[in-house]
């Protein structure tokens, strides 16, 4: 006899686990069901994002930026250190320290909420004998389970692209996982992928003293951002972390050999080239995770890139079934993920819930930051839309000042006729945090003006967003 609930949620990510707690606070009996496991073959909640993304990763970046402080820029400030030193096995169970907080905290509040966890792979299944509830098989090893549901929301979320010809053992050829997990520095790391992880992957280990190469098919830097952005990125990445960076390239084979990894490929010129490695990194983007589900068997419509396909209230071609995060459309962002799966469980609960895609903000979390929301100039250009645009330098704010980090500036574009915001992008110190204030603004419809004249605490790193923002009509205060 199987357990029959309100809600099924397939997946304990940001999207899943947010959504069965949403369920759970509107008074709908959830489970939840999942297969990740930690290194030690437990059950853990958080899915990629809490386990081998997000979250380990900001606790690397930490620390590398701390020990890079410590190196070249304390001195500035008269702290002196002698005989400083990286333990790297210390550093990454620091960060294994903080992944198992968060995935038992996660646990406590499946509990507090009386959610019920299954471990194991969650595969739809038809309607037994002609009734409305959905059946679900969970698989874990060699024991099945079943379950069924009034409603199920898929929250899979994606898995790292492959390389045919770099197959991928995270002992040399690494994604994010292994990226995550190396006990000691490589002499020289390779990185293939030139996005959110491969930068911050790449300028954590750079700071430890690895010599990185990161290749990107690509034919410029950072396409999906501002490009002025973009550009001064790849300048302060190579010539001052010193990552080296090559764009336009197309790689033609991978050898693994005892002593080392040799990349061949053609860079942006067509020149044959050879990059020989000690680790190497594959970070090529991410695909949906349909595997197992069963959506071959149950007519579940993806399309042609894999996503389930969903209208713009997460509902899939099937009844009561819905979809969020990384396996259906828009942006692989975690707090993407999150929100729509608040919104689907209030509407499942007879409510109004919505989420803004064009207010959806992204952040690299390299140092500097870079973070954005909504058009970039180069997108507003291509519809023709006309705009005015404010910027100001981090360099000309005293708390910028202060801390030491003035590279980067933040830049407002507002409509040349009604001054509405269209985006707004940073490049600089904690702008993680900073972007926040012009997400706040879109959604309320806000003007150029409007933030222009809010008071903005002195000193703070916010007046530089508020100096752009007087400077889409020319009249910043300090530059």
């Amino acid at each position: 006899m199987s357990q029959s609930f309100d809600v099924a949620v397939i997946g304990a990510g940001p999207g899943g686990y947010v959504a069965a707690i949403r369920c759970a606070q509107l008074g709908l009996n959830t489970v939840c069901i999942d297969e990740w496991q930690n290194p030690q073959g437990k059950a853990s909640l958080g899915g990629t994002c809490l386990n081998v993304g997000c979250i380990p990763s900001k606790a690397l970046l930490e620390s590398s930026e701390n020990y890079e402080r410590a190196a070249h820029k304390f001195s500035a400030h008269g702290i002196k250190l002698q005989d400083l030193s990286m333990d790297v096995p210390v550093m990454i169970a620091r960060k294994d320290k903080i992944v198992a907080a968060f995935t038992g905290g996660i646990a406590m509040l499946f509990r507090k909420n009386k959610i019920t966890a299954m471990h194991g792979r969650g595969t739809l299944l038809k309607g037994a004998n002609g009734t409305e509830a959905w059946q679900i098989e969970v698989k874990s090893g060699d024991k099945t389970e079943a379950v069924e549901a009034k409603h199920v929301i898929i929250a899979t979320g994606s898995t790292p692209r492959q390389l045919s010809f770099a197959p991928v053992d995270n002992e040399r050829i690494l994604d994010n996982v292994g990226a995550l997990a190396l006990t000691e520095t490589p002499q020289r790391l390779g990185v293939i992928g030139a996005g959110v992880i491969g930068l911050e992957m790449g300028s954590v280990w750079r700071r430890l003293g690895s010599e990185v190469t990161i290749l990107e098919a690509l034919p410029g830097f950072l396409m999906a951002a501002d490009e002025q952005v973009a550009k001064e990125a790849q300048k302060i990445f190579t010539k001052e972390l010193g990552l080296l960076i090559q764009t336009g390239v197309k790689i033609s084979a991978i050898q693994t050999s005892k002593k080392n990894i040799t990349v061949e490929y053609a860079d942006a010129q067509g020149e044959a080239q050879k990059l020989e490695v000690d680790k190497l990194i594959v970070a090529v983007g991410r695909i949906p995770n349909t595997a197992g589900l069963g959506a071959e068997n149950i007519g579940l419509q993806l399309d042609d890139h894999g996503r389930i396909e969903v209208d713009s209230h997460c509902r899939t071609n099937l009844p009561n079934v819905y979809a969020v995060g990384d396996v259906v459309r828009g942006p692989m962002l975690a707090h993407k993920a999150s929100e729509e799966g608040v919104a689907v469980a209030e509407i499942i609960a007879g409510q109004a819930g919505h989420v803004n895609l064009d207010t959806i903000p992204w952040v690299i979390y390299t140092s500097p930051e870079i973070a954005w929301v909504g058009k970039t100039e180069q997108e507003l250009k291509a519809a023709g839309i006309e705009y005015k645009a404010g910027q100001f330098p981090f360099m000309a704010n005293g708390r910028a000042r202060a801390l030491g980090e003035t590279s980067g500036f933040v830049k407002v574009l507002a409509d040349a006729s009604t001054d509405r915001i269209l985006g707004v992008h940073m490049i600089g110190p904690y702008v993680s945090e900073m972007i926040a204030e012009a997400v706040v603004a879109m959604e309320f419809a806000a003007s150029s003006e409007d933030i222009a004249r809010i008071v903005h605490a002195h000193p703070s790193l916010s007046e530089v967003l508020h100096e752009a923002a007087l400077g889409v009509d020319k009249r910043a205060l300090h530059i």
